[in-house]
């Protein structure tokens, strides 16, 4: 493995600071649901639907703008992205309508796309040496998961003291730094022979008959159904549901009096050990093999979960489920990123994870969406956990066969 400061280039960097904005800014929509459902006298549902077309938006996007990215140069899909993303926030501060609001969310997911996963570690792919390619994967990961560090609680600070379209248009106005970036994400890889010669169609064809990419694709379905559940509801939940913070508790001596800020706070927890979690994660993945990974990484998920909900729901037992969840949280994505990469190559990265990412962002969809209708059917949320559980089953055992094995048509030179 090459020294840490050989890892760190201009382009990792660049990389990981658009990762961070467009994180920061997604992961504090939870934080909005309840100021707003309350002032406009939405319904949760309406909300919830909201963020979750926001969610399935990103997904849809996701190929998209990596196929932008391989055809028209990552830089150019990373600037579209960002002026969808500014303008689609701009345009939800003047939003007075639940249908007004989600048809503006689309935008702001597209615009997420652009920024996201899918362009961002294409360009981290093919700029990182073989050796090292997951480990640079998961440090570029961990700057989103800084993002959703900051995030929240910045979006609850500044809705401490501003309106919250006024907040939107702050959030508006930062993303543009992406702009910023865009000089430094140039990358020097050259494709090898054989993926000169193999075309998308062929690679595509060849993926979506190849029962690996299939249980990949079906496995990343309930990572999008449980971050995103967690990430628009868990604050709700929390503010809602969790016992109080008693006055002389430790929480209590650093500020966080109420189970609003409490909820604020978990997100960030989540985002801090996340940090961890996504560098440790892609450093294991340049190791050993990745579905084995995944394996363990969606069971502990499964597990953490089913844990949480069957205590009674405390300041201590959201702390702990936040640090354990937060561990866990985007471990999956230098995991898949790379295991994609790995099978298929390089030249077509973009689009091939973008396509698997879109089964995240359909569970991101549904989850988002169920935990609104529950909760406005129900007045809890409990269901909608245990699916998510269920989900995190499923996701185990189907990555357990996967054949960890390059395509000989696929190999990269790195």
């Amino acid at each position: 493995m090459q020294p840490l400061r050989a890892i760190m280039t201009p382009v990792l960097i660049a990389s990981a600071f658009v990762l961070f904005l467009s994180f920061a800014i997604r992961s504090s929509f939870g934080v909005f649901q309840i100021p707003i459902a309350a002032e406009m006298n939405w319904f949760r549902t309406e909300f919830s639907l909201a963020i979750a077309l926001q969610n399935l938006a990103w997904g849809l996007g996701t190929p998209i703008f990596g196929a932008i990215a391989e055809r028209l140069g990552d830089r150019r899909a990373i600037f579209i992205g960002t002026l969808l993303y500014s303008g689609g926030l701009v345009f939800s501060a003047f939003a007075t309508t639940p249908l007004g609001h989600q048809m503006l969310e689309i935008m702001v997911g597209f615009g997420i796309a652009g920024t996201g996963f899918g362009v961002v570690l294409g360009v981290v792919g093919r700029a990182a040496s073989d050796s090292n390619r997951s480990l640079a994967l998961g440090l570029t990961t961990a700057a989103g998961s800084l993002g959703q560090v900051v995030g929240p609680p910045l979006a609850q600070a500044l809705l401490n003291v501003i309106h919250w379209s006024s907040v939107f248009m702050v959030f508006a106005a930062l993303i543009l730094a992406c702009l910023f970036c865009l000089p430094f994400m140039k990358t020097q890889y050259r494709a090898s022979k054989t993926e000169i010669e193999e075309t998308f169609a062929s690679i595509l064809g060849r993926a979506v008959r190849d029962p690996n990419y299939l249980m990949i694709f079906i496995g990343f379905f309930s990572c999008g159904f449980q971050l995103a559940f967690v990430t628009a509801h868990f604050p709700a939940l929390v503010t809602e549901v969790c016992a109080s913070i008693r006055p002389d508790s430790l929480l209590a001596k650093m500020g966080v009096d109420t189970t609003a800020e409490l909820g604020a706070l978990s997100i960030g927890v989540i985002g801090v050990f996340n940090i961890m979690g996504t560098i440790i994660a892609g450093a294991l993945g340049d190791r050993f093999r990745k579905k084995t990974l995944l394996v363990i990484v969606y069971a502990g998920r499964t597990l953490i979960a089913a844990w949480f909900i069957m205590m009674p729901v405390t300041p201590t037992t959201v702390l702990v489920f936040s640090v354990v969840m937060g561990s866990l949280w985007l471990a999956t994505v230098p995991l898949t990123s790379g295991l994609v990469a790995y099978l298929y190559g390089l030249r077509y990265m973009g689009t091939l994870y973008g396509l698997v990412f879109f089964s995240h962002q359909l569970g991101s969809f549904i989850g988002v969406w169920l935990g609104g209708t529950f909760y406005d059917q129900f007045g809890s949320y409990t269901i909608v956990w245990w699916v998510g559980v269920a989900t995190g089953v499923l996701s185990t055992v189907v990555h357990l066969p996967i054949k960890e094995a390059p395509r000989q048509a696929a190999v990269a030179t790195g």
